[in-house]
């Protein structure tokens, strides 16, 4: 089972204005082939099917603990989009009247859909609004195949990652990027370590791919700074902690990186304040008055 904690992994800065294209180059990390939808999916199940883990246990606490931090990159890339695809706020100016027609500019974003359907919201798909596919997964059993499809996904990502890190500005986005870069070469590092630990082959010799210096990255800076490159967390019970056989034992951060010993981490890091997203009364989100549905909240819960 997974426990939910109202945080994001990483604070994320307000945005500059609104910009619902550049939350459409964002769906990507979301929704696409390598997106945080694929990596969660796939390790997800890779840990339901895991064969003979209490003989494998280390390995298996692996891809379980990295599975539950997918989780928490998926809110974060998704509270992403939502702050910088809330679109204009026409109550303002039109004080609710739809007759004027508020959202006229938002006919001509690059994804429509994510106003349309989702009245500025996050949605299960890629920077073309191609929705996520169940077939991105991969989960065949064997564990060396499946550990190096991982290695490959998390190399695939960040590739992504950096290429629509260059087509931002807005610090929101960036600072998504940012933080997902130095996790997901964590992730990439954690795999080839497995990957070394059953073939002997060094795998983390290829790290990392596409061959940039995080260092250059500005929004990536703090979490090397402090340390996250070497940080490996359970996410919940000490079982996992059996991981550090693999993410631990001396092995050292990756070079180019901070130096220093790979650990493993008991529970979650602290995390940041999830923005809370205002409403629209002319896109109906919320349709209720706030006031409203306070009563209404109030009534329910002395029923209690």
């Amino acid at each position: 089972m997974f426990m939910r904690i109202d945080k994001l992994q990483a604070e994320l800065p307000k945005p500059k204005k609104a910009d619902p294209n550049a939350a459409a180059a964002l769906q990507e990390l979301l929704g696409g082939k390598f997106g945080e939808m694929s990596t969660l999916n796939n390790y997800m199940y890779q840990s339901f099917n895991f064969r003979n883990k209490s003989k494998v246990m280390p390995f298996y606490s692996l891809v379980a603990s990295i599975t539950a931090e997918e989780l928490g990159h998926v809110e974060l890339v998704a509270n992403g989009i939502t702050m910088l695809a809330n679109g204009p706020t026409p109550d303002k100016d039109h004080k609710g009247d739809i007759s004027k027609s508020p959202f006229e500019d938002m006919k001509d974003i690059r994804s429509a859909a994510s106003f349309l359907h989702a009245g500025g919201g996050a949605m299960p798909v890629d920077s073309n609004g191609l929705p996520w596919n169940g077939t991105f997964v991969f989960s065949t059993g064997n564990l060396v195949l499946d550990l190096l499809h991982n290695f490959f996904l998390e190399c695939g990502a960040r590739m992504h990652k950096l290429r629509v890190y260059e087509t931002l500005s807005d610090p929101t986005g960036r600072e998504v990027c940012g933080y997902l870069l130095v996790r997901g070469s964590v992730h990439a590092h954690a795999y080839a370590l497995a990957l070394k630990k059953l073939t002997g082959v060094e795998m983390e010799k290829m790290l990392p791919t596409p061959n940039i210096d995080l260092s250059k990255i500005p929004e990536s800076q703090k979490y090397l700074d402090e340390g996250s490159h070497r940080r490996l967390y359970t996410w919940g019970e000490e079982t996992y902690r059996e991981m550090a056989a693999v993410w631990g034992g001396g092995e050292q951060a990756l070079p180019g990186d901070p130096p220093g010993e790979l650990e493993v981490v008991s529970g979650h890091p602290d995390g940041g304040k999830i923005d809370e997203l205002v409403g629209a009364s002319s896109a109906f989100t919320t349709d209720y008055d706030p006031n409203e549905i306070f009563e209404i909240a109030s009534k329910l819960h002395s029923k209690l």
